[in-house]
């Protein structure tokens, strides 16, 4: 989980004049419970060469990881996560295992289990079920486990204060239960607590919903667990470069057992088809961007009203860089990866998340402001090329 002190330093000297161009750094960070340590990772990789967010947007653990990053001093921010990570993974059983995979499949399932009947540290307890509860519609009855020790938690690892103050921007994805509505609470509009962190991540039937002015709500990845949406369609993006964090792949082998059916079954169901939105809105963006260029080329004293009308929203239009890092699986972790909380999880997640991020920052081209021509690019270091 920590970094490697002997490792050379890298020359980031040339870092400051590349992101001086851009008006927003952007990191967005997926819903994924356990897998959540490997964004922490991310952040690591992106702190070490003085990369600092000035928009997250999260859902799910995404936004428990980003408000803990946005209530905290740059140079706190990192061993807050660790605090979060390492209280969240209490359990540190089974390390001898880990060079043996059908081993570790069994320590994986027994955390996983242990999580079930035991609940996590700092984050939930299970409830009694009480038949009665039930009958009577208590609260208690909603849910399996309480959240009540998270609120206690973020208080604790956060600065309410700080986090609101306008130095940078969050937004918190979740949905309306009672309407089906999707919504972000955005520091931009509103401010937030501890509430608005806990009601994107109250992922049912495990969690209650959350109360926020008289409505309430449940995980936003109930509805999308990818908040890059709600930031590309934001009516004044600037020129952004984004770090987009997602911990399930859309993309897999195809599944010959049952548990391999589960995890694709859910590896599906919770990427949210990230890659297809994102081409689609890179599509649609540079298409618009064509259509400005093209609209120039034809004489003012041909345009019409309502060319010059069009001409002048497509001259906004802002260049867009997308770096994308996946959390790939590893074959042991089983469809229960996303509430196996065991510390030697929690720190090869961390781990990957680190070693992908800095591999990523190596393409210096990818960090560059796009070319006005193209508009929006994006890359992934798992597949090495543009798309």
């Amino acid at each position: 989980m920590a970094s490697h002190p002997n490792q050379p330093a890298a020359d980031n000297s040339d870092l400051p004049g590349i992101l001086k161009k851009y008006e927003t750094v952007a990191l967005v960070l997926q819903g994924g419970g356990a897998l959540g340590s490997y964004q922490a990772g991310v952040f690591e990789a992106l702190s070490e060469v003085g990369i600092q967010p000035t928009w997250l947007s999260g859902v799910s653990i995404g936004a428990i990881n980003a408000s803990i990053i946005a209530g905290n001093k740059p140079e706190n921010q990192v061993s807050r996560l660790k605090d979060f990570w390492e209280m969240v993974s209490g359990h540190g059983y089974g390390a001898h295992l880990s060079s043996f995979d059908s081993l570790r499949q069994l320590h994986n399932m027994t955390s996983a289990f242990m999580t079930m009947m035991s609940g996590i540290p700092g984050f939930f307890s299970p409830r009694s079920m009480n038949p009665w509860s039930q009958i009577t519609g208590q609260e208690s009855a909603s849910s399996y486990y309480d959240t009540s020790k998270l609120f206690h938690s973020l208080n604790d690892l956060i600065d309410w204060d700080l986090l609101n103050n306008q130095q940078h921007r969050l937004s918190v994805g979740a949905v309306n239960v009672q309407t089906g509505n999707f919504r972000y609470f955005d520091t931009a509009l509103e401010r937030l607590n501890p509430k608005h962190t806990m009601a994107s991540g109250a992922l049912p039937p495990a969690f209650s919903s959350v109360e926020i002015d008289n409505d309430y709500y449940w995980d936003g990845g109930i509805v999308s667990n990818t908040p890059l949406q709600y930031l590309l369609e934001g009516k004044k993006l600037t020129n952004t470069l984004v770090f987009q964090v997602d911990l399930f792949n859309a993309r897999g082998k195809l599944p010959k057992t049952m548990p391999e059916v589960m995890m694709r079954q859910k590896d599906i169901m919770y990427s949210s088809r990230t890659r297809n939105a994102t081409d689609r809105f890179k599509r649609i963006h540079n298409l618009e961007i064509e259509l400005s260029h093209a609209l120039k080329r034809i004489p003012k004293n041909e345009l019409t009203e309502e060319d010059r009308t069009l001409l002048a929203t497509l001259d906004e239009k802002s260049q867009i860089k997308v770096l994308h890092l996946i959390y790939h699986h590893k074959e042991y972790e089983g469809d229960s990866k996303d509430y196996e909380f065991s510390k030697l999880t929690m720190q090869e997640h961390w781990a990957a998340g680190l070693e992908d991020t800095r591999r990523t920052l190596q393409h210096r081209d990818w960090l560059k402001l796009p070319h006005a021509k193209l508009g929006m690019t994006v890359h992934d270091v798992h597949r090495d090329f543009d798309r």
